[in-house]
């Protein structure tokens, strides 16, 4: 069944916002996202990054965007096209100054205004945490001002020959009981957001690592971020009488995509191995003929195999372990982000 071509690439049978990343060193995911188009109503390749160059910010990265790959891509008049933004540069002094944090917006708009884009997906959260930001309540509260600066700038702007306003996407980490509850994003940073920001992208992934194998995102720890992010008791604050819990509840998980990975870890136990992607992994069935297991308590598939003495563990996902999590996402009334689809197989779009 690993090796069956896929059946259906227009009929979608997850209706709520689906956001597909791909990216210029896998370019298979261009190509997948121009045949499933249809099943997609954001793509958002990987192109740009915001640097310091001595005193200079710049945007970087225009020379991977392809305008006759957008223009496919667009055909019938979906998927919308937001590209992935990180801010790399040092982020203290831009969001301190008013004309900087101006700079870096100006840019940003500027870049999608020019290439005629639908919006930005932004990464900076990951950044802003390293950099020690969240963690000062001062600068906390300049960078969610920044967002929603951009997010209001992005809303008020609109390209001519597109049919609604620019979009912001702003990717977030999984909530982790290992950081500062100041590094973590909060159901209360959500509800102010949410005027502003069009979706979060809740990167629901890496759950393991080489140095502690196990299985891609475990559907309990998936629960766990989504009941973090959209708990009963802080719906019931939002209300101010104008709408009841669960329509609350709603509009702020119509916000959150998330996050489900179309890659695969190939580990080398106790410790070791790394990501694999589709072709890999078909080429790891036909080479060693495993037998899958299905984990009850991640609700994933895997296999054992040996190559030159050293025992593998492989998690790839599968149409069973992708469906439960649609379920799940059907569920929560939130939305998908997937990273990213050149990873995955052509008939995992079949169940989307």
């Amino acid at each position: 069944e690993a090796e069956r071509p896929w059946i259906n690439r227009t009929q979608r049978h997850f209706n709520s916002m689906v956001l597909a990343y791909v990216t210029p060193w896998n370019s298979k995911g261009y190509d997948m996202a121009k045949k499933f188009r249809s099943k997609l109503t954001h793509v958002s390749p990987v192109w740009y990054q915001l640097k310091r160059v001595g005193t200079e910010l710049q945007l970087l990265g225009r020379h991977d965007a392809d305008q006759q790959w957008i223009t496919e891509v667009r055909k019938d008049g979906h998927p919308l096209i937001l590209p992935r933004f990180i801010l790399e540069a040092s982020p203290i002094e831009f969001l301190t100054k008013k004309r900087q944090r101006k700079q870096v917006i100006d840019l940003i708009v500027s870049e999608c205004k020019n290439m005629g884009f639908d919006g930005v997906v932004l990464e900076a959260w990951s950044v802003w945490a390293a950099y020690g930001i969240l963690k000062d309540p001062r600068l906390r509260q300049m960078a969610l001002q920044f967002l929603e600066e951009l997010g209001s700038m992005l809303h008020t702007t609109k390209l001519a020959d597109l049919a609604g306003n620019l979009q912001l996407v702003f990717v977030i980490s999984p909530p982790n009981s290992i950081q500062s509850d100041l590094d973590m994003i909060t159901t209360d940073d959500i509800a102010r957001l949410s005027d502003y920001v069009d979706g979060f992208s809740l990167m629901t992934y890496d759950f393991s690592s080489a140095y502690r194998p196990g299985p891609n995102a475990p559907l309990d720890w998936v629960r766990a971020c989504l009941q973090f992010l959209l708990p009963d008791s802080v719906v019931k604050q939002q209300i101010n009488g104008k709408m009841d819990i669960q329509t609350t509840k709603d509009k702020l998980a119509g916000k959150i995509l998330m996050g489900i990975n179309f890659y695969g870890n190939d580990y080398v136990l106790p410790k070791g191995g790394g990501p694999i992607l589709g072709h890999q992994y078909l080429l790891l069935l036909r080479a060693h003929r495993p037998k899958l297991y299905w984990d009850k308590q991640s609700m994933e598939h895997y296999f054992d195999y040996k190559e030159q003495l050293k025992n593998h563990k492989v998690f790839y996902p599968s149409l069973e372990s992708i469906s439960v999590r649609l379920e799940e996402a059907k569920a929560w009334r939130v939305g998908l982000s997937i990273w990213e689809i050149g990873q995955g197989l052509d008939y995992f779009f079949d169940i989307l």
